[in-house]
């Protein structure tokens, strides 16, 4: 059996910076916290954990904390809480990727020149809950067709519409035209990241060509379901894993090609345990 592994598989530039942010200040021997978990890999997060790095969930949370660092995340934070933890008199570092931290510039930008923020992500998710909280007017987020024809900006005012760093690219677009239809004044800014456009990309083309596709990632990673639900829309045998042990193929002796691809909060040797047992036992 041959096996196909996207070349983008696994940790992104942002994802990569902060991981490695929160191993170096294990190193330094302080009380170690991240705001949230630092991404959406338990695997990742656990073995932080073993470490002695806390996860911190809430600013409640964060009163009980004396002394030592608290890490933001990766998806970053709104400016409340932002600066809520600067207040605490902590030390702080931002690992906030630079893509995420470029829509939070925007967003502030443009809500004080008056222009009504549309946020296009998944509401709910921490990165587009940390973007909100930057826009100085109230932000709406959409995520599918529905709500944005449902929309009416009854005010009548400009609008600026960014997206979450890891939405569907073709979606967003997609959602855009619905908005330059009514007409409004509009200013577009594209925020996907160009490393999830690559891998989505990449993962369509391989699913497209494979008897059986692997999608590996964090069961709370947005990116990574939007490449399984990409992946299975070109491969009927599509499996969403978290890790090796997940990985229960049943699957049919006419398959040759199984291709693999992994979430941005994937860690390499996660990917080369899935890449290495299909390989060996197939």
């Amino acid at each position: 059996m041959e096996v196909i592994l996207a070349k983008s598989a696994g940790f992104c530039f942002g994802v990569k910076r902060a991981v490695e942010q929160v191993y170096e200040q294990t190193d330094t021997r302080k009380n170690i916290y991240t705001y949230g978990p630092i991404i959406h890999n338990e695997e990742v997060v656990k073995d932080l954990e073993r470490k002695g790095v806390t996860v911190v969930n809430d600013l409640d949370e964060l009163t009980d904390v004396s002394s030592g660092t608290v890490i933001i995340r990766s998806h970053g934070v709104s400016a409340n809480v932002f600066h809520a933890i600067e207040e605490t008199g902590l030390e702080c570092v931002d690992a906030t990727c630079p893509f995420v931290k470029r829509i939070h510039k925007t967003v502030e930008k443009e809500s004080m020149n008056g222009r009504k923020i549309v946020i296009i992500g998944n509401d709910g998710h921490p990165e587009v809950e940390g973007i909100k909280g930057w826009s100085k007017t109230p932000a709406v987020v959409i995520e599918s067709r529905e709500e944005a024809e449902n929309f009416e900006n009854l005010e009548n005012q400009k609008l600026c519409i960014v997206s979450q760093t890891t939405f569907n690219y073709n979606k967003f677009q997609d959602l855009v035209e619905i908005f330059q239809k009514k007409g409004y004044d509009i200013l577009v800014v594209n925020t996907i990241c160009s490393a999830t456009e690559e891998r989505q990309t990449e993962a369509r083309k391989i699913a497209a060509t494979v008897d059986a596709m692997i999608v590996i990632g964090g069961t709370h990673s947005s990116n990574t379901r939007k490449l399984y639900e990409i992946c299975s829309k070109e491969c009927e045998n599509t499996y969403f894993i978290q890790t090796l042990d997940d990985l229960h193929l049943d699957l049919p002796k006419s398959v040759r090609l199984v291709g693999i691809t992994a979430g941005a909060s994937t860690p390499n040797n996660i990917i080369e345990e899935v890449q290495n047992y299909v390989r060996i036992n197939f």
